[in-house]
């Protein structure tokens, strides 16, 4: 399973059949992930977990968790926890947010480019439908995180968001809260660990039926900044640890794969054998304007930054930015050894030969980048791309003790 969405529900009879099916109807209309529904009934009173039993006997993608008390927090640590989805996400169950970003949200994750989306109704390219009160309770309490806690996202509690199960595990164990200021508190903590938090802009229309209490939740909300704050001037929390643990994966989950020795001399002299006629046709191209040593050290140059990025990706498997100049610096280093060589060889043979042709020329340079190349190799291998040449080593993860729940569920 890919994607797993919880929808957690308190006394909804009313309108969770119709959103289910709603949402079911969505993921089957060609949303490209493998999708399961969790309604997570928190303690409901009415009928509501009778409908969401009935709605996971009929829908083979929805089951549905019963637990005794209230908290969207509390519902949506107790599925997450115990999933074993790739990505883990939420939505409410009026479906304020439209469901054309659900792919948007959950597809950075899938392929690991984030570890936490986000749906704002604060963004540029967001059209939102509520009153003014909300509109500006709403930015007042984003505007209070960024001075408070110095919060970068946009919009905290949107109810559409997504996460790595892996980086559930390794948060939610520290997030205390599980009613409302739950979501507050994980993107708080996910930032502090310097995790990647994707932001997607919604089409979101109020729910006139909603059944937050503003005043008793705001002041909650403000004892959990309170708390917040302090745990991270203090110390208590363990974010650096937890922070270095997050880096060592997200290098892991990007991590080159070894190919050996052999794997790797075929493609670089592959490489090597499409620079070399690179750096001939290029030779003759500069030889007719130019001196045989200085077309020799130009074509070279630039056939050298041509050769160390295509072995950066295509022999050594190294993707992205990250150290390309530092790369590039080292390959000019070898490709200061191929110019000794190819210009000592040039040097020797207008020397021993007073006129040679060009086609001599080019038999002893040609000779001359053999030897370079070979010497290229072992400086790749050895000094440029260290630790490319077995399995990488994984990171040490903290282990998390999943916490048990008081859940029945159906089917």
């Amino acid at each position: 399973m890919q994607i797993e969405i919880a929808m957690p529900v308190h006394n909804e009879e009313a309108v969770l059949a119709d959103s289910i099916r709603r949402l079911s109807d969505h993921l089957r209309a060609g949303f490209p992930f493998s999708t399961a529904i969790v309604i997570v009934d928190n303690a409901s009173t009415d009928g509501t977990w009778a409908i969401a039993r009935r709605l996971a006997a009929e829908l083979p993608e929805v089951r549905a968790v019963r637990l005794e008390q209230k908290g969207r927090g509390r519902a949506l640590k107790a599925v997450w926890l115990a999933s074993d989805a790739d990505v883990v996400a939420y939505m409410d169950i009026d479906l304020s947010t439209d469901l054309d970003a659900l792919l948007p949200l959950v597809a950075p994750l899938v392929s690991g480019h984030s570890d936490l989306a986000i749906g704002t109704r604060l963004a540029r390219g967001s059209q939102v439908i509520r009153g003014p009160k909300r509109e500006l309770i709403s930015r007042s309490y984003n505007l209070m995180l960024r001075a408070a806690l110095w919060a970068r996202f946009s919009d905290a509690q949107c109810g559409f968001k997504a996460i790595r199960a892996d980086r559930a595990r390794a948060l939610l164990p520290l997030v205390q809260d599980e009613a409302w200021f739950f979501d507050t508190e994980l993107l708080v903590l996910a930032q502090r660990c310097g995790l990647r938090i994707h932001e997607v802009p919604v089409d979101w229309v109020d729910d006139p039926d909603s059944r937050v209490d503003v005043i008793p939740t705001a002041i909650a909300d403000l004892r959990g900044v309170a708390r917040l704050g302090r745990g991270i001037l203090t110390g208590s929390l363990p974010l650096p640890e937890l922070a270095a643990t997050s880096r060592a994966a997200i290098r892991d989950r990007h991590a080159p794969q070894s190919r050996g020795l052999l794997p790797q001399l075929i493609r670089f002299a592959l490489v090597g054998l499409a620079s070399t006629a690179f750096y001939t046709a290029l030779y003759l191209v500069l030889r007719a304007g130019l001196s045989p040593q200085a077309a020799n050290a130009l074509a070279l140059g630039i056939s050298a930054l041509a050769n160390t990025a295509v072995n950066r990706r295509f022999t050594f498997d190294v993707r992205g930015r990250t150290h390309a100049l530092r790369h590039q610096a080292k390959g000019l280093v070898a490709f200061a050894v191929g110019l000794i060589l190819t210009a000592g060889s040039l040097a020797l043979v207008h020397l021993l030969v007073p006129d040679p042709g060009r086609g001599l020329e080019i038999a002893v340079l040609a000779a001359a980048n053999i030897a370079a190349t070979l010497a290229r190799f072992a400086m790749f291998r050895a000094w440029i791309f260290p630790g490319r040449r077995g399995a990488p080593t994984p990171a040490a993860r903290r282990a998390v003790d999943r916490q048990p729940t008081t859940t029945t569920g159906s089917h």
